[in-house]
This record gives C-alpha cells, sequence and structure tokens, in this order.
C-alpha cells in the first residue's frame, strides 16, 4: 500500500520590499512521505521570495517534483501551459538543472544543506552555460529554524527587505538570508 501525502495549509501574509509584493496567499502544500518539515518549509519560503505580484502571467504553484521527476518543486506556468520560471529544492543534479534551464524562462534552485559548499564546488563549472539560472544557499541552521515553525495549518507573516527574509508566527521568528551563489539574472 502507498504512503500518501500529508496536507498542510499556511496563510502567508507577504510584505516583500524588495519586489514591490504585498499579497496574502492561502496555500495547500502536500508534503510528501519522504520529505522533512525542513525541505517543506523551503519549499514555502521559496513560493513567498518568487510568487508574482499579480496573476496577469499565470501563477506560481507547488508542483510535484518527489512524485515525478519531470517537474519542479514549485513552477509558474503561463496559460499556454509554458513554464515561466522553474524552482528546485535541495541539491538537484547539474543535468536535471541544465534540463530545466531549457525548459524555463527562469530557474532557481534553493539548496539548504551543510553540505551545500560541496555539492556546489561539483556542479558549477557545468552550469555555466545556463544564463538563466540562479542558485541560492539557505544556511542550514536557519533552515532548522524555520522547520520548527513547520505545522499541519500555519499562519506565517514573510518580511523581505534588502535581501533578508524575516518569517514570523504569533510565537516565533526566524530571519534568513539566501547567499547566491551564481552569477545568473
Amino acid at each position: 500500500m502507498a504512503l500518501k501525502a500529508t496536507i498542510y495549509k499556511a496563510q502567508l501574509a507577504i510584505a516583500d520590499m524588495d519586489r514591490s509584493v504585498y499579497a496574502d496567499h492561502n496555500v495547500i502544500i502536500a508534503r510528501h512521505p519522504s520529505e522533512a518539515d525542513e525541505r517543506m518549509m523551503i519549499r514555502l519560503l521559496a513560493f513567498a521570495l518568487n510568487v508574482p505580484g499579480d496573476d496577469k502571467k499565470g501563477k506560481l504553484e507547488f508542483a510535484k517534483d518527489l512524485w515525478d521527476v519531470d517537474e519542479a518543486a514549485l513552477w509558474h506556468k503561463d496559460y499556454t501551459d509554458q513554464i515561466v520560471h522553474w524552482i528546485d529544492v535541495g541539491q538537484p543534479d547539474d543535468k536535471r538543472l541544465m534540463k530545466a534551464a531549457g525548459r524555463a524562462e527562469r530557474v532557481t534552485a534553493y539548496s539548504f544543506s551543510s553540505s551545500t559548499a560541496v555539492w556546489w564546488k561539483g556542479i558549477e563549472t557545468k552550469l555555466t552555460r545556463a544564463s538563466n539560472l540562479v542558485v541560492w544557499q539557505i544556511e542550514a541552521a536557519q533552515s532548522q529554524a524555520l522547520a520548527r515553525l513547520a505545522e499541519r495549518s500555519m499562519q506565517l507573516q514573510v518580511t523581505v527587505q534588502d535581501g533578508t527574509v524575516w518569517m514570523s508566527t504569533t510565537a516565533d521568528s526566524v530571519e534568513i538570508t539566501p547567499k547566491r551563489l551564481t552569477a545568473g539574472d
């Protein structure tokens, strides 16, 4: 018998001063049985950092990357089903990122493991042709603190200013400073 996804719900109040995006979003996250709180919360962070200010060119959605290797963790598709933005989390291999770079206008990856430096050193030179790829590192201590905010039903305030993100509940707050590893767009 196959294990089923666990459903999480999050109310996000986003105030992204860097992109001038201010909006509330109710999102439903299907958490794969093998997915840890840390990875799920990085997906939620990626959503908050990349959700467009409006849906004139389509919507950013959670995809089925752990169920289907041909899908991203999140993607923004336009109304013709073309991939505008492919977002991966974790440490995808160079072949996956290059394939995504060929399918989407933009590709973003968020790595959050303490082994990010080793992973990045091993694939960095293989990605130089992908000018539409941006890779970010979330420090492991920050992603682990973010994981502690995970609940089946969450109300989160997300504030972004000068490249720093604060994710807060009524009881706790986590400061996250993503570090850009690529020189892409």
